[in-house]
């Protein structure tokens, strides 16, 4: 199996590795059905003759698809680089990848088993190991989300207080 590394945000990479991490590939393997996978196979390119050695603090196995495609696909062996601009692109779909996963857990906990949030961040934490980011980090990302999906007015204060009243 064909490995790439790329350099993603340190806690992005954290929870990439505590959920698909695989002993047998000593790499993160993502399955088949994930749409990652996909992404993943349609971003590899083709090393340049001026590309280094890989670095960064994510490596994952790469897609082979050629049994998939009429004409062969894409071999791992020869398409196993990834531009910025694609690099930013996968970091971007694992990021929401992670925040959605954490909102659908805290809601889940909260409303359907009368968890606390931060128990909920924490026990989050825990199954994935995370540690390049703090707990109100978490919360305040799910707060802001809440916020943002469910308020759809705030309440508006006048100018001058109580004054005016009798």
């Amino acid at each position: 199996m064909t490995t790439a590394t790329i350099q993603i945000e340190p806690y992005v990479a954290e929870y990439i590795r505590g959920k698909f991490f695989d002993t047998e590939y000593g790499a993160v393997h993502f399955p088949r059905s994930l749409d990652i996978y996909v992404t993943i196979y349609d971003l590899m390119e083709r090393r340049p003759k001026s590309a280094g050695v890989d670095r960064g603090n994510l490596t994952f196995c790469l897609p082979d698809r050629r049994d998939a495609n009429n004409k062969g696909g894409k071999s791992p062996e020869t398409y196993n680089w990834f531009s910025c601009d694609s690099v930013k692109i996968l970091e971007r779909r694992m990021k929401v990848m992670m925040w959605a996963e954490l909102h659908d857990t805290l809601d889940e906990a909260k409303h359907l088993r009368g968890i606390p949030f931060l128990e909920s961040v924490y026990v989050f934490m825990r199954r994935y190991a995370l540690q390049s980011i703090s707990e109100d980090a978490l919360l305040k990302n799910y707060q802001r989300w809440r916020d943002a999906q469910r308020r759809t007015l705030k309440r508006g204060y006048k100018k001058g207080g109580s004054k005016g009243r009798k």
